[in-house]
């Protein structure tokens, strides 16, 4: 449920936001370690804001995230809820990957995808 409170926008001429139609295949690293070889995703591109690569959540394996209690608001595309990554080493990054689990209508595509933070976490078009 939408917390009234709680601004929602709709992009437009002054806060663009544009999601690619087409997916394109990606490499996931971090720390030197490949989370996923062959990854889908797509490119939102979000105002003046850097692109972000939204990953489909069926390439990283499910016991490498575990769920934050850190959510952020977009009002553009709603909340995000964050993952802790843990990798292989045993390194845990703390809220390095969000995703938007019902986001609003405009953005629609990127549900079920998971963004990741760049200083932290690469996602490379292969």
């Amino acid at each position: 449920m939408t917390d009234t409170k709680r601004p929602v926008l709709q992009p437009g001429p002054e806060h663009p936001i544009h999601i690619s139609d087409q997916e394109i295949d990606v490499v996931v690293s971090a720390r030197g370690e490949l989370l996923a070889i062959e990854a889908r995703a797509i490119e939102l591109k979000e105002h003046v804001y850097a692109p972000v690569l939204y990953v489909d959540r069926r390439a990283i394996e499910p016991r490498l995230l575990e769920r934050s209690e850190h959510t952020s608001w977009c009002p553009y595309k709603g909340e995000a809820n964050y993952f802790h990554l843990t990798l292989e080493s045993g390194e845990r990054l703390e809220n390095v990957v969000w995703t938007y689990e019902t986001p609003f209508e405009a953005v629609a595509p990127i549900q079920n995808r998971l963004g990741f933070y760049p200083d932290r976490v690469e996602v490379t078009p292969r």
